[in-house]
């Protein structure tokens, strides 16, 4: 083994860098004031490292190099954690993008200057995959190895992988002592960055694999004292990470770009072809998150507050609900329930702070109905701020209205809080969920293409049907929908649906399915002509 980078090679450095990262996690962690000093740079470093890792070592044995090296970008890619772990990716990315074809076609022929060409090209990318660059961090450490690692040519040809992977690895580890000289924050708080850290960890233990030479631990710096970085320095900062997962066309990121970095800093956006990684500090995370729509599907949406000691105070007591809608039809149905209501617009998320208002004011026991993929996140973040004025606070998973009624209806302010709290997401759980809806535009789904002006009829968030009449397309999903049981049937007619759909649905079950009990409220939502729960 050794002086060699083939696949049994790359998976094995993937698995040696993420157990080095997590030995080192919290020493990395400790070291954490920039961007944002929350303690958490070691641990998202091994989180995307450990994605990596994960995504290669679920290929089969025998699967060749470039399968192992796309399985390395895109697993980072998809498991990116916080600012310094999207950086990390795109330099998975970029030693991917050019040693993977190489290794590929003949793995004895990485050489040395294969490595130097695939370090400066991931610094590249790295680089420009953050709006602001700063110095004294990742980056500028990258850069130094990677400026570094072409040593003078060896007896015999150009240098070889070994000095190649050896010089990065060290001088990564002198850049790293020069960053706070760079960053006036690293120097108050006496601290190397967190992130670059991270980086030599990386770097050590492709040297490692490399030279086959394994040491006992991987250094990273103590700090000359416990960072305390002032108060105001988190006051001036954003409020919120949003991170998310985007499908979106290339040529719709350099909007996307403008837009996000309008809105906040610490933007980073990562990927190609289609996917990508989306990282941003924000006060408004809505608006952040909008933006994500706007140009494609937004998924895995994580938001997290970042000011965790400052949160605001509950003014009451009590157990309380809040439940978010769009639809005036659904928000009285909720409120008639008990609910208090959060209202949004068609589309749109609502503002974290009017969640977090909301949530204040329900009560001391606050279970949160999201009702909304989009919203989830967003849900989770208002009650990590409400939570530091001592409010308990569970966001039950509802991904649909209907499984927010369902929840509510089991709601029992009697019961122990996490008892009622497992009561409600257990209804929510079994509570299947379909809509209507119609196509703004042609598109590519699981079940062919659809057009302009095609009602589609999905279950559980997917495209199960396509048809251009909407009565039939609703009888369709019913059915799909009841192949796997259920008792109660909700129906849900929306603003646009045509008058008595309702009525031939309900006829339709008494012919098919006499057994099922339906009931049947008017919604008033715009975006879906019809929603449906099976319970």
């Amino acid at each position: 083994m050794g002086e060699v980078l083939d696949a049994a090679a790359v998976r094995r450095w993937c698995r040696l860098a993420s157990e080095a990262l997590g030995r080192t996690r919290a020493e990395i962690d400790a070291l954490n004031v920039f961007p944002v000093p929350d303690g958490d740079t070691g641990t998202n470093l091994h989180l995307t490292m450990l994605a990596a890792a994960e995504a290669v070592e679920e290929l089969p044995d025998g699967a060749d190099s470039a399968r192992v090296w796309r399985a390395l970008s895109q697993g980072a890619l998809l498991g990116a954690r916080g600012n310094s772990g999207v950086i990390l990716s795109q330099v998975l990315r970029g030693l991917a993008e050019i040693v993977g074809p190489v290794a590929a076609s003949a793995p004895g022929e990485v050489s040395g200057d294969v490595l130097w060409e695939a370090l400066g090209y991931a610094s590249v990318l790295a680089r420009t995959a953050v709006e602001h660059p700063v110095e004294g961090t990742i980056l500028s450490v990258l850069e130094a190895a990677s400026a570094a690692a072409e040593p003078g040519p060896a007896s015999g040809g150009g240098p070889t992988l070994r000095q190649v992977a050896r010089s990065a690895a060290d001088a990564a580890h002198r850049a790293l002592r020069r960053t706070p000289g760079q960053l006036d924050v690293l120097a108050r708080n006496g601290v190397v960055d967190a992130g670059a850290a991270g980086l030599c960890v990386v770097l050590d233990t492709l040297a490692a694999v490399i030279t086959d030479e394994f040491p006992e631990r991987y250094e990273v710096p103590v700090p000359d004292h416990p960072p305390s970085v002032r108060d105001e320095a988190r006051e001036r900062g954003p409020g919120y990470e949003v991170m998310y997962l985007l499908e979106a066309p290339d040529e719709a990121i350099s909007r996307l770009r403008r837009t996000l970095d309008g809105l906040g800093d610490s933007l980073v956006v990562v990927g190609g072809d289609g996917l990508w990684n989306v990282h941003v500090h924000v006060d408004d995370a809505g608006a952040a998150i909008e933006a994500g729509l706007a140009a494609g599907r937004a998924y895995r949406i994580r938001v997290t507050y970042l000011h965790a000691a400052e949160g605001p105070q509950a003014p009451c007591t009590g157990r309380g609900v809040v439940a978010v809608t769009a639809a005036d039809g659904l928000a009285a149905l909720f409120e008639s329930a008990g609910a208090r209501v959060v209202r949004r617009e068609p589309g749109r998320v609502p503002p974290i702070a009017v969640l977090v208002e909301a949530v204040l004011a329900a009560g001391d026991e606050v279970a949160v109905l999201p009702n909304e993929p989009e919203v989830l996140a967003l849900a989770e973040a208002a009650a990590e701020r409400a939570r530091d004025s001592g409010v308990r606070i569970a966001v039950l998973p509802t991904r649909a209205s209907v499984q927010g009624l369902a929840a509510l209806a089991v709601h029992d302010p009697l019961r122990r809080f996490d008892e009622d709290v497992i009561a409600m997401t257990r209804a929510a759980g079994a509570t299947r969920f379909g809509h209507l809806q119609i196509a703004e535009g042609e598109g590519f789904t699981s079940v062919g293409i659809c057009r302009a002006g095609d009602v589609l009829g999905l279950v559980e968030g997917d495209v199960a049907v396509i048809g251009t009449d909407l009565a039939g397309v609703a009888r369709e999903v019913l059915d799909r929908m009841l192949w796997g049981g259920g008792e109660l049937v909700t129906l849900i007619p929306g603003a646009t649906a045509p008058a008595g759909l309702a009525g031939l649905l309900e006829e339709h079950l008494r012919e098919t399915r006499p057994d099922v009990e339906l009931v049947t409220y008017e919604g008033g939502q715009q975006r879906y002509p019809l929603l449906i729960g099976i319970e």
